[in-house]
């Protein structure tokens, strides 16, 4: 059993060292390849994606942890590697329920708590679905994830090789269920798997179920922005009653109010506001309360001629309104 598990111990830290990276950007090329953005990713979307990637994986958790494991003798200083002694499959159980558990509730308070919502509206705001999307946010609200400073209280109390294990497979699932590549279809297509896909769509966040929940309307059984809050686990919306499983894919995404923020603004909100004229990130902008409509201004992405005098429009956290 202990090859076993060295074994899947080096698999993991080599995808957190060399393979997570190569897997990002082989995904990216197989988006780019099959054409998968259709055309949204104009300029400035790039510079949100980009800058969303980088800032919060080259600097703000690598100086969340540092720091965290500098503060942490000083005030714990008797408790370092207490839970050593924990077998490494029940540490790597405690740290994943740790871990997403708590982002759990963190991404799910930020949509029905209106002030929290714009520092993760720059998450939502994006009309397509991509790998990248998993780690675009708002800087701040990368900074209080509450997992990174639990996780790194644990890495202290003796569980840093499970929580390494549980990073990668982690940040694996997560960006295929962010991806644009709808891996999870052939679970649905063949009657064979279907017992399968029943397990997995209710254990893991899929790109269904995903997808559902960065819908840009939810007047078709499919978009979900008021639940399906999972990241690694779906499990949690399961048992806490928000999840949707439709086993199919929206056919639009974003927020339909959604302006082309700049992204020093989507990035750095409340520090740097939006030039955008009614945006919840400009300057004394909107504060969006839940279930309170609100007039939708017009989507610049479709033409008069196309939009029907009974079509509505979403806006996440808010309910139905007519334009």
């Amino acid at each position: 059993m202990e090859p076993v598990i060295n074994f899947i111990k080096s698999v993991i830290e080599n995808l957190n060292g060399f393979g997570f990276p190569f897997l990002v950007f082989f995904i990216g090329v197989l988006e780019f390849s099959f054409g998968l953005y259709k055309g949204k990713w104009p300029k400035n979307e790039r510079f949100v994606d980009i800058a969303c990637f980088t800032l919060p994986r080259l600097v703000i958790r690598p100086i969340v942890a540092y720091y965290g494991l500098k503060f942490l003798p000083a005030v714990l200083p008797g408790l370092k590697n207490t839970f050593e002694w924990v077998p490494f499959f029940w540490g790597c159980i405690i740290i994943a329920i740790a871990d997403d558990l708590t982002q759990y509730w963190y991404h799910r308070l930020h949509h029905e708590i209106p002030w929290l919502w714009r520092f993760h509206r720059t998450h939502h705001s994006a009309p397509y679905m991509g790998m990248a999307m998993a780690s675009r946010q708002n800087a701040i609200y990368t900074l209080f994830f509450s997992q990174t400073y639990l996780t790194t209280a644990l890495v202290y109390l003796g569980l840093g090789i499970p929580a390494i294990v549980v990073r990668g497979i982690k940040s694996t699932i997560t960006t295929l269920a962010h991806s644009s590549i709808p891996w999870d279809k052939p679970f649905y297509k063949y009657k064979i798997l279907h017992p399968l896909a029943w397990v997995l769509e209710r254990t893991i966040s899929t790109p269904a179920t995903h997808h559902a929940h960065h819908a840009a309307t939810t007047d078709d059984g499919v978009g979900y922005y008021k639940g399906n809050f999972g990241n690694m686990f779906f499990l949690w919306d399961i048992i806490f009653g928000t999840a949707l499983i439709s086993r199919k894919y929206p056919k639009a995404y974003g927020i339909s109010h959604y302006e082309g923020d700049q992204w020093y603004a989507q990035l750095l909100w409340p520090i740097f506001k939006s030039k955008v004229a009614g945006s919840e990130l400009a300057k004394d902008g909107p504060v969006v309360r839940l279930d309170e409509p609100i007039a939708a201004p017009p989507i610049h992405h479709k033409s008069d001629e196309d939009l029907d005098e009974e079509e509505y429009y979403y806006r996440p956290n808010a309910t139905l309104v007519k334009n």
